[in-house]
């Protein structure tokens, strides 16, 4: 399906000022950016090729680049090989609290979708058998998704869970977040041990996550426990940097 152009109106660009210091691609970066933050250029949409904006503000088509560039790197914008460039969402910015990105994006008014890329039964090696408080070699449930946030893709989640877990089903895996399945199931989600950090990326999440290779990804391992304190899930998480960040508050004592 065609992505519908986004529009702008022509007075957006009226105030563009060709004999300020200011350079002319972040004149018109800026207000683009305010345009979709605001609303009046919404998500989801295509922006007019490169050339027919330069055309349209008699401004040579570097300096469009330029300010487009600007606003990729932001995480507003994002070039779509076969498609175009498209306006998205700003980053999700995600407190640190006890949920899943599912629900976060959810909450945030954001559509998120799910792509399903392993569903297995492992044996537990050591590293995880310990992490989850298992003998070696019990088996675990291992899942691999990718999330997208208004069809753009945010995070690569890499799971594993007690044996137990087995018959969540791939179709229910896709279209809720896990922390709701399980507590459709009657788990007591209590605490997690969580940790945050960046690293490159893998090839196999540069494609995923449509980045350079080696670029850098954040990172979140986390360790979630029920209410009896047994460990029932272990999730170790790539972020793309520009679309996603973490958020907390800090008190002091």
């Amino acid at each position: 399906m065609a992505l519908e152009e986004a529009h702008w109106p022509e007075e957006l660009f009226a105030d563009l000022d060709r004999t300020s210091p200011l350079p002319m691609y972040s004149q018109v970066a800026s207000r683009l950016e305010s345009a979709i933050r605001s609303g009046v250029i919404p998500a989801g949409g295509r922006i007019e090729s490169e050339m027919a904006i330069a055309e349209r503000l008699q401004i040579s088509r570097p300096t469009i680049r330029r300010a487009i560039q600007d606003l990729v790197d932001k995480g507003l914008l994002v070039r779509q090989r076969g498609i175009g460039t498209q306006v998205v969402q700003g980053q999700v910015e995600r407190s640190v609290e006890l949920t899943s990105l599912f629900e976060d994006l959810s909450q945030a008014g954001i559509s998120a979708t799910t792509t399903l890329l392993d569903h297995e039964v492992l044996e537990a090696d050591e590293d995880v058998a310990a992490r989850l408080s298992l003998p070696a070699g019990d088996p675990v449930l291992h899942i691999r998704r990718r999330r997208m946030a208004d069809g753009v893709p945010v995070a690569v989640l890499d799971n594993h869970l007690p044996g137990e877990f087995a018959d969540l089903l791939p179709a229910s895996l896709e279209g809720a977040g896990l922390y709701q399945l399980l507590r459709s199931r009657g788990v007591g989600i209590r605490i997690a041990q969580q940790r945050i950090g960046a690293r490159a990326c893998t090839p196999d999440e540069a494609s995923l996550l449509e980045m350079e290779p080696g670029a850098p990804v954040l990172t979140m391992e986390r360790l979630t426990y029920d209410h009896t304190g047994r460990a029932i899930e272990l999730g170790r998480h790539a972020y793309h940097p520009d679309r996603y960040s973490f958020s907390t508050t800090l008190v002091a004592r």
